[in-house]
């Protein structure tokens, strides 16, 4: 395998340039182990890389650590399969979401990805406003967005599913597949299985991403588990993120299936998902319409006309009140500062006083 198999180019090669003055050589993650160790493919094979000290005087956030699908510098070490991770190149897209915990911090799923495939099952397990959800991460992640309705061989009527979806996520191509019956799986290869291109298949636990890999691939390289009958939920199959070569020359990257997915910066993402009620707003009369009861609101006559289903616009205002939930909070002046007239004095505050040096 060589460095243009994993998708190496011109591009990376200059922005690399430095790291080989150094006598690094270039390589690609493809499975996070324990702590700070990664299998790393090079030129000459997979090893085993371990951040050195080094890499740590310049990663000190979470997401400056290295993640499935990216680029790194490694050093190899003298008659050993395993290497010094020296420095993360700079990524050209990344799948984040906010990890769990009290904690404002950003975990990276998936880096340098061309097309995320969003998978959601057409069983007791299918959600709309999680697909959404879902969508609005990917947007904001700069890769191709595709959803994956699965599992088609449990659903009655997956066209009519479809097309209630292709309205909640205008503009986004929507397949239908089973790993069972193969299904759709012939056109998804056909379009989007090339050489070179990196996939990830991102989704809930027990949408059936691994099973839909394996069947793309016509491997069974991935595990796979049954879910629960009664509520079509299954257990994380896949327990790290790991990005396989197909056989067509595709590298595909599987995730852990999430229980639930909290979203990371998405302030493009928002806007790139509901693009339609963003075009919308501009043509309201007020700027900064609420679109509740103001005269000449455009979203508002949208509903009305059923132009804009009310469940896309429920979505587009849920996530939007999370995104500004999320955001620092600025501290406001207190109402005794903003009085006209105030002075510090005359509420017994010591005044201020600059104290000059003599030179000055």
């Amino acid at each position: 395998m060589t460095l243009a198999d994993l998708g190496w180019n011109d591009a990376l090669a200059l922005t690399f340039s430095p790291h080989a003055a150094a006598g690094l050589e270039p390589a690609r993650v493809v499975c996070e182990l324990r702590r700070n160790f990664y299998a790393v493919q090079t030129a000459s094979g997979e090893v085993l890389a371990e951040c050195g000290s080094g890499f740590f005087h310049h990663a000190r956030k979470p997401d400056q650590f290295p993640a499935v699908g990216d680029w790194v510098a490694v050093r190899i070490r003298a008659g050993e399969q395993r290497a010094d991770l020296h420095a993360v190149l700079p990524r050209r897209t990344k799948f984040s979401r906010r990890a769990s915990g009290s904690e404002e911090i950003e975990q990276i799923v998936a880096a340098n990805i061309d097309t995320v495939f969003l998978v959601s099952g057409l069983d007791l397990n299918f959600n709309p406003k999680r697909i959404q959800r879902f969508l609005v991460a990917a947007k904001e992640s700069g890769a191709e967005a595709v959803v994956i309705l699965n599992k088609s061989d449990v659903c009655e009527d997956a066209e009519k599913v479809r097309a209630e979806v292709e309205i909640l996520v205008p503009g986004v191509p929507v397949y239908i597949t089973s790993s069972i019956t193969r299904k759709g799986l012939k056109a998804l290869a056909a379009t989007y299985l090339k050489a070179g291109r990196t996939l990830a298949f991102i989704g809930s636990s027990g949408v059936g991403k691994s099973s839909l890999i394996n069947a793309l691939v016509r491997d069974d390289a991935l595990p796979t588990a049954e879910v629960r009958e009664k509520d079509s939920k299954g257990r994380h199959t896949t327990t790290r993120r790991e990005l396989v070569v197909t056989p067509s020359g595709a590298l595909v990257i599987d995730t852990p299936g999430m229980r639930e997915l909290q979203l990371w910066g998405v302030s493009d993402g928002l806007d790139d998902a509901f693009a339609d009620i963003k075009e919308l707003s501009s043509r309201c009369r007020f700027t900064g319409c609420g679109h509740t009861n103001e005269p000449g609101c455009a979203v508002r006559i949208a509903l009305e006309q059923g132009e804009l289903t009310q469940l896309r616009f429920d979505s587009y205002l849920k996530l939007k009140e999370e995104k500004a939930a999320s955001l620092p909070k600025v501290r406001k002046p207190s109402a005794l500062a903003s009085k006209p007239g105030w002075n510090h004095k005359s509420e017994g505050q010591k005044p201020f006083r600059f104290r000059f040096h003599q030179d000055d």
